[in-house]
């Protein structure tokens, strides 16, 4: 399989291209267009408790499997909202942990799971559950998206002195690699998480890497709730 993508950062779309009989999943509402394939909608060969899983970690309970006929054929994908869109290679008993609903699609070989982060996750205001995307049968593709432009910070690249962490808001994580740990805490002291603009943070320690978001979606939201109408 070939992808192509193109007019990211900020409105990205990545084109599948896929050999005979060759399949990929993704997230329903993810096409844009597509030539040569035939689309089945199921639970994306796992259980069901596998989709109840999956919807628990902010995804769709079904996955949209597109399959190409005899003579090959394409798929074009794009998330919900204006972003990019990254793809990572899986490696058999590796994780990638995705931020609920990042998922866009991935080779058919790819499992997900959900990771839960106890009531870390709840006061860090991103819920309880990452996703978890995992192979089966070999290396595997999941692609991944944001609102805004992705950036990748690799742990071993950053000048860290020992104890010290990649502190990011919880709102611009997208993803993580399965060779980092991460906290939830804050910046500042208490005035500055009521006052300072800034809500609590991920520490991340380790050898992997992080893929960040430029923009928030709940800040925007909170940006437009004035403006919204009132009811009566």
């Amino acid at each position: 399989m070939k992808s192509v993508t193109e007019f990211s950062p900020s409105y990205t779309m990545v084109t599948l291209n896929l050999d005979p009989g060759e399949s990929i999943k993704a997230e329903p509402g993810a096409m844009v267009a597509q030539h040569g394939v035939e689309m089945k909608t199921g639970m994306g060969g796992g259980s069901l408790f596998g989709g109840i899983k999956r919807m628990i970690g902010g995804e769709s309970f079904f996955v949209n499997t597109f399959t190409a006929g005899m003579g090959g054929g394409w798929v074009s994908l794009a998330p919900p909202s204006p972003g990019d869109i990254h793809s990572w290679k899986l490696q058999p008993g590796r994780n990638l942990f995705i931020q609920g609903n990042a998922f866009l699609a991935s080779t058919a070989n790819v499992q997900l799971d959900t990771k839960f982060q106890g009531f870390r996750g709840f006061f860090s205001g991103e819920g309880l559950f990452f996703l978890r995307a995992y192979s089966e049968g070999g290396e595997g593709t999941v692609f991944y998206d944001s609102f805004g432009g992705i950036k990748e910070i690799s742990l071993n690249s950053v000048d860290m002195g020992r104890g010290e962490e990649l502190v990011i808001d919880t709102g611009h994580v997208v993803a993580f690699t399965d060779d980092v740990e991460y906290s939830i805490g804050k910046v500042g002291g208490l005035v500055s998480l009521v006052a300072g603009g800034e809500g609590l943070v991920m520490k991340f320690r380790g050898n992997g890497s992080v893929w960040i978001q430029t923009r928030n979606l709940s800040s925007l939201a909170q940006k437009l709730t004035p403006f919204l109408p009132k009811g009566k």
